[in-house]
């Protein structure tokens, strides 16, 4: 299982979250609450988590396409709903489990 996590600090952490997950809820599986969020990805799991200002991302994937195609779909809509922010990219960390 390959895995890539980032995040970055906004105050408005919980509703980037939130937003994201109704987001993704039209088109895959997600539970959330104000705080944790896992959506279907493909075949990847994307795990999204608000602690106050911090808004963290963990994509595990079984395998190098569906890590980099999650790690898009993530950073494509965060970068689009936190425009407010000016994000430009976000700064992934990955590692093998």
């Amino acid at each position: 299982m390959l895995k890539a996590t980032s995040g970055f600090t906004t105050d408005r952490a919980s509703q980037y979250l939130q937003q994201m997950s109704k987001h993704f809820a039209h088109k895959t599986s997600v539970e959330f609450t104000e705080t944790d969020s896992v959506a279907a990805i493909g075949v990847s799991t994307a795990r999204m988590t608000a602690c106050g200002h911090l808004l963290s991302f963990v994509a595990e994937s079984p395998d190098a396409e569906a890590l980099a195609e999650c790690k898009d779909v993530i950073e494509r809509h965060i970068i689009r709903f936190a425009f407010r922010e000016e994000l430009k990219a976000l700064d992934w960390t990955e590692t093998a489990e």
